[in-house]
């Protein structure tokens, strides 16, 4: 087994997330066994539900759906204990849509807490308000 490195946890973490997030499933499967093996035990399931979320959903797209929802359900299990977020990961919404058995996890694989985008011209203000005072 891997030694533990948190750096190449959370990149990896990241990496799944986005391939995720594309529709990558496949490749976004392989990323979260890769954090599986390197996190804590603490976070054994949790990466576990991650992979088993993007199995899932590529079950579904090769019209596997005994195969499907039994990853589904599998999800569900290993996810609850980090309700309602963990690393930032929204995991109530995304068992809420495990739950309603929703096929495509591409919209819940979000972050509970993201900031908004801040506007170009609120990002511009403070150097046009030092432009005026001078």
């Amino acid at each position: 087994m891997p030694a533990r490195d948190t750096s190449t946890v959370t990149a990896s973490y990241k990496r799944g997330l986005e391939l995720a997030r594309s529709g990558a499933f496949f490749e976004a499967h392989e990323a979260f066994e890769d954090a599986w093996r390197r996190c804590e035990e603490t976070e054994r399931d949790f990466f576990q539900g991650l992979v088993h979320v993007v199995v899932s959903a590529y079950q579904e797209t090769r019209g596997r759906p005994v195969a499907q929802e039994r990853q589904r359900v599998k999800a569900l299990r290993r996810l609850a204990p980090y309700a309602p977020a963990h690393r930032g990961l929204d995991v109530a919404l995304l068992l809420a849509a495990l739950e309603r058995a929703e096929t495509d996890p591409r919209e819940h694989l979000v972050e509970r807490h993201a900031q908004p985008p801040v506007a170009v011209e609120e990002e511009e203000q403070p150097e046009r308000d030092e432009r005026r005072a001078r």
